[in-house]
């Protein structure tokens, strides 16, 4: 067999647009098999972003076969599975585009020192994010650890160029590509399907938003945001290509923005989910198993609380300001420890990802990159706020349904009689002094 073979190893990047690593391998190799591991040892952490995966695999196959290659599958290590495959087809040079997390820095890790036994050249390539995360650095840091300058920065950065799909992608010939796995149910419902075809689709449909996106992104009940952050946690989506075609100086480009500093500083703080980030942070966190059961199932009795959960459980999705709301709650008034709250979140999320999951987390909790650690969350006015008529808290919680206006969301001050007549708890019991909200 004459010619070059490479591998590109997909990992969250399961699209052929914008894709650094099969666009350049396939312009430097003969053959290119791309291919992707499923790992036993991350099969059972979310079901609903196993559902999400297996069908994004699906449309990753398909895209590739109408470029004349195919997707192969394997089944578990990543790295010996890569490096057998490499064997099997001769293969040169293996390539996947660069990550940030723990498991991530260890794939890498392990793959540098397995090529470098096989003799195999291995490249990591951008594509996770719109900066690459060792991009920008401050004068004398080895990351930025505030916000607004890394923000600065990042909006002064000249981006890549974007790369369209190859032109051809020529598999190794009697090559097994292995059979698709089965689509699970997930957990939640109303979950948004995964796949490069149906990004695509959203994100034509979210465009004409992007100019609204400032007023409208709060509105709990409106639901003004785009939705596509499932699509950019498994890369269906570029979010170079998002950034693209959206205003750059936009609030909803800023938000992209906000994605990226979290994967700088994940990258340079890896044990993001496990420690406090905060240098000095005070950490005197309670642990009350029936809080956090009743907080996790949405039966907390605040009502915009218990419906930020239950969309949460739903749709495997959350409104951004209903997930500050619900982590305020469960670490600012009830004291719980954020890395509870994480696991929740990573249970359940499409999006659920180690550097945004937990940045945000900390960030919430005081822990994080917040330059006011100390803030507080009161979530009735953030209700009286962002859902002003309570139509959020009557959708999802519809033993209110009944309830007029803003009295949905402090059901413990409606008359005696009525609120006999709801099937929905009193507030749960608050550590140290009732905030006056609850009075």
């Amino acid at each position: 067999m004459t010619g070059r073979t490479g591998i590109v190893l997909f990992t969250r990047d399961l699209r052929v647009h914008d894709h650094p690593a099969l666009a350049t391998s396939c312009a430097a190799f003969d053959r290119v098999v791309p291919l992707y591991v499923l790992d036993p040892a991350l099969a059972q952490l979310s079901p609903n972003r196993t559902r999400f995966l297996h069908q994004s695999l699906a449309a990753l196959r398909a895209a590739l076969r109408g470029l004349g290659g195919d997707l192969v599958l394997r089944h578990g290590d990543p790295v010996a599975e890569t490096i057998r495959l490499a064997g099997e087809v001769g293969a040169e040079g293996i390539a996947l585009s660069a990550d940030v997390s723990r498991y991530a820095e260890r794939r890498a890790t392990r793959l540098r020192a397995e090529c470098e036994r096989h003799r195999l050249h291995l490249r990591f390539f951008p594509g996770l994010t719109v900066v690459d995360p060792g991009a920008l650095r401050p004068t004398g840091g080895d990351h930025y650890r505030v916000f607004s300058p890394y923000h600065r920065a990042w909006s002064a950065h000249r981006w890549r160029d974007e790369l369209g799909p190859p032109a051809r992608v020529t598999l190794p010939a009697q090559v097994p590509v292995g059979r698709l796995p089965a689509v699970p149910a997930g957990d939640s419902p109303e979950a948004v399907p995964g796949g490069e075809d149906e990004a695509w689709r959203r994100l034509t449909t979210w465009l004409p938003a992007v100019p609204h996106y400032g007023d409208r992104h709060d509105d709990l009940a409106g639901d003004g945001t785009s939705r596509l952050s499932p699509y950019l946690r498994f890369g269906c989506l570029s979010p170079l290509t998002v950034a693209n075609r959206a205003d750059r100086d936009s609030p909803f480009v800023r938000q992209l923005c906000w994605r990226d500093f979290y994967h700088q500083v994940t990258a340079a703080f890896p044990d993001i989910s496990r420690r406090a980030y905060r240098r000095g942070a005070t950490e005197h966190w309670r642990y009350a198993d029936d809080t956090l059961a009743a907080w996790q199932q949405g039966r907390t009795g605040l009502p915009i609380v218990d419906a930020g959960m239950r969309q949460l459980r739903a749709q495997g999705w959350l409104h951004n300001r209903a997930r500050l709301i619900t982590a305020g709650y469960l670490t600012k008034t009830m004291g719980l420890d954020w890395r509870d709250g994480v696991a929740v979140y990573f249970r359940w999320l499409l999006d659920g990802d180690v550097a945004n999951n937990s940045g945000n987390w900390q960030w919430v909790a005081g822990t994080g990159n917040d330059t006011r650690p100390y803030r507080g969350f009161n979530p009735i006015r953030q209700a009286e706020r962002y859902d002003p008529d309570g139509a959020y808290v009557r959708r999802w919680v519809p033993e209110l349904a009944t309830v007029p206006g803003a009295a949905v969301h402090q059901p413990w001050r409606l008359p005696t009689a009525l609120r006999r007549t709801l099937d929905y708890p009193s507030p749960l019991e608050v550590p140290g002094p009732e905030p006056v909200w609850l009075r």
